[in-house]
């Protein structure tokens, strides 16, 4: 194959692609907002609320100093660092769409919303995982299969706004709360709640939920 035809296509790939990665997942998020009720422009508005205040994170308490034993010399040695530590929550990832469950949940049944979110707090906790440098993981299948799962089954009418609802709480808890007394007593560094923002679990969980229990 002709060089010059190769170059482009990579040149195409490498500009294209990010692009359609970005309208793909403007366009599923924007839908699952539109499932859980919103007009086209709130479900717009939304998420450019929430793409803005990815970038803000609030200090919850103060910060403080620990030691924390790391290994130096490629592991061959050890010693005492100290290091920074404190919580914040993250404005896009993790308050806006506690806000968003807020304005759900008065119009949501409350029995399969407690029971789902319950399932959905216990498989994030032993799914989620604190790797250093990049705070707590969390594969979000387990999670989207039992909010979908058990929002269909306990509640098919509102069974978006209750995926939605537990897939956002379970995942707070689960993954975030529950593991931030190790994380805090044996690590150092910031941890942001909710601090990848619109790719961050909390949201990623509850709007992946909202949409295929929606369809």
């Amino acid at each position: 194959m002709n060089p010059f035809y190769l170059l482009l296509a990579l040149i195409f790939l490498i500009v294209f692609t990010p692009l359609l990665v970005a309208f793909f997942f403007f366009y599923f998020t924007k839908t699952g907002f539109e499932v859980l009720g919103f007009s086209m422009g709130a479900a717009l508005l939304l998420l450019l609320l929430m793409l803005a205040a990815s970038f803000i994170n609030i200090p919850l308490g103060k910060k403080r100093l620990i030691k924390v034993w790391e290994p130096c010399f490629f592991g061959f040695f050890h010693r005492y660092v100290w290091k920074v530590q404190g919580i914040s929550i993250n404005l896009g990832g993790a308050i806006i769409p506690l806000l968003i469950v807020g304005y759900l949940l008065p119009g949501a049944p409350l029995e399969p919303v407690f029971i789902t979110t319950l399932v959905v707090t216990f498989f994030s906790f032993l799914s989620a995982r604190f790797i250093k440098g990049r705070g707590i993981i969390l594969p979000i299948l387990f999670p989207v299969i039992f909010a979908v799962f058990f929002a269909l089954l306990l509640s098919p009418q509102e069974a978006a706004s209750v995926a939605f609802i537990s897939g956002v709480l379970g995942v707070l808890i689960g993954a975030d709360l529950m593991h931030l007394p190790h994380v805090m007593t044996k690590k150092g560094g910031v941890m942001s709640i909710g601090g990848g923002g619109v790719f961050d679990g909390i949201f990623l969980v509850g709007i992946i939920s909202a949409f295929l229990a929606g369809i």
